[in-house]
C-alpha cells in the first residue's frame, strides 16, 4: 500500500497485519480519486474515513490537499495502524482526528459537521451498507456538492436512500458514488 499521489506521493504505508482488514487496492484507489478528482478539487476540503481501516484512503485525500480528515474505525488495532500511518506521514495535529467507536455512534457525535468526501468501507459480511445512506442523511454531514464514496462486493447494492447513486463495478468490487438529489 502506498500513497498514489500528492504531497506524500509514493510513501508506503503500514500494511494490516491479518486477514480482518481489507485495504482497498492500489488500483481501485487511484480510480476512485481520478474519479472524484473530476468532480472537486481537494484543496481545503474536510473528509470522513468510516471504517478506516489501515487509513489508506484518508491519507490519500490528505496527501492532495484535504484540510480535515476524521479517520473512524471501532477496531483498537485498525485505529493503532491508522496513528501508526499518521505518525509515519508525520501529519499536523490539526489536519486529523481519530475516533475509536462505531461508525453510527461517530456520525451522531459529528453531527452538525459536513464533510465534502465521505469514505464508507465497511466489512465486506457486514450489514452497515443497508444503514450507511440513511444515517448520513439522518445526520445530515455531507456538504452541498459532496460525495459519498461506498466500497462493496459487486454482488451486494447499497441502500442509497436519499441520494442519487453512480455505481461503478471493478472487478470483484463495486464502488458507489452517492451524492444529493437535486
Amino acid at each position: 500500500m502506498r500513497i498514489i499521489s500528492g504531497k506524500y506521493r509514493g510513501a508506503k504505508l503500514f500494511s494490516p497485519a491479518d486477514y480482518r482488514v481489507r485495504p482497498t487496492t492500489d488500483r481501485i484507489k487511484e480510480s476512485v480519486f481520478n474519479i472524484l478528482a473530476s468532480k472537486m478539487k481537494f484543496t481545503g476540503i474536510a473528509v470522513l474515513d468510516l471504517f478506516a481501516g489501515s487509513g489508506a484512503l484518508g491519507l490519500e485525500a490528505c496527501s492532495r490537499g484535504a484540510e480535515k480528515v476524521v479517520f473512524v474505525d471501532r477496531d483498537k488495532d485498525s485505529m493503532k495502524l491508522v496513528k501508526n500511518n499518521i505518525a509515519k506521514l508525520k501529519l499536523p495535529e490539526d489536519i486529523y482526528e481519530t475516533y475509536l467507536c462505531e461508525f453510527d455512534f461517530a456520525l451522531k457525535k459529528l453531527n452538525g459537521r459536513r464533510f465534502d468526501i465521505i469514505f464508507a468501507d465497511p466489512p465486506y459480511a457486514s450489514d452497515a451498507y443497508s444503514k450507511v445512506a440513511v444515517l448520513m442523511e439522518k445526520y445530515d454531514i455531507l456538504a452541498d456538492g459532496g460525495v459519498i464514496v461506498v466500497e462493496h462486493d459487486k454482488d451486494n447494492s447499497v441502500n442509497t436512500g436519499g441520494f442519487n447513486c453512480d455505481c461503478r463495478i471493478m472487478g470483484n468490487t463495486a464502488v458507489s458514488f452517492l451524492t444529493r438529489r437535486d
